[in-house]
């Protein structure tokens, strides 16, 4: 359940970062936007694992 709430919270978070990028539409905007997705990512992938 908690994986869940994560990747529920991360495709919001995406969802939010595409439409600010794609309103706007620099390039600039757009680098900064997927390095921060995939930062965002990252966390969600490294923190969710099972820790046993």
């Amino acid at each position: 359940m908690n994986r869940f709430l994560a990747l529920f919270a991360f495709a919001v978070f995406a969802g939010f970062l595409y439409i600010l990028a794609s309103k706007i539409g620099e390039l600039d905007l757009w680098l900064v936007t997927l390095f921060t997705a995939a930062l965002a990512a990252y966390d969600f992938l490294t923190s969710s694992k099972n820790k046993s």
